[in-house]
């Protein structure tokens, strides 16, 4: 069973916005992979369950706001009796990141997001696999409006393209695991992806 969980904030005002790219990423990955499927509302979260091979997947964007995280994410393991380190993924932004890349880890520290912090203290560690999606430093904006903020358009060019593929390497993590998704998205580059999903 699976856990592929994407970061963000519930509400219109917060759609598309730099601090939700986890919560755009998840409902890519929900049309690739469960078409028509129904969200429900469990563990605090928007709930779509789907099936890839004969693996259960649980695809969960958490309503409880970004700094409450992971609050959905112990529920949901605790009921299911899960272990993260191989069942669970979170997509999440890094402002630490270029636009335009993203980098899968098996394990690492919150790098100062509040969402992933959350969700390691709820669980008590940081062994879970988490892909990061670049949106730019903030430069002089502060940084709490800056992630909650729209993308440029420059930056929105960026991205688009790295949402679908992000979506791709969560099929990567589902099916072959975290060691081929992590040589695909950082060893081989983001372009890579899809071809070798092909």
């Amino acid at each position: 069973m699976k856990f592929v969980v994407g970061l963000g904030n519930p509400g219109q005002k917060y759609d598309f916005t730099r601090h939700n790219v986890g919560f755009d990423v998840i409902d890519r990955v929900a049309r690739q992979l469960a078409t028509g499927e129904p969200a429900t509302s469990k563990f605090d979260s928007l709930v779509i369950e789907t099936r890839v091979n004969d693996e259960k997947v649980v695809l969960m964007k958490p309503q409880t706001y970004m700094n409450r995280s992971g609050q959905s994410v112990k529920q949901a393991m605790t009921f299911y009796k899960a272990n993260p380190e191989t069942d669970l993924l979170v997509i999440v932004d890094d402002i630490h990141l270029p636009c335009g890349t993203t980098r899968m880890r098996a394990t690492g520290s919150s790098g100062g997001h509040n969402g992933l912090q959350d969700i390691s203290n709820h669980l008590g560690n940081d062994n879970w696999s988490r892909l990061r999606i670049g949106v730019d430093e903030p430069g002089q904006i502060p940084q709490a409006d800056y992630v909650l903020g729209k993308f440029t358009p420059q930056q929105k060019e960026l991205v688009e393209p790295v949402l679908g593929e992000a979506a791709k390497a969560v099929n990567i993590w589902i099916e072959r695991g975290v060691d081929d998704a992590m040589n695909i998205c950082n060893e081989n580059g983001n372009s890579d992806i899809a071809r070798n999903l092909s």
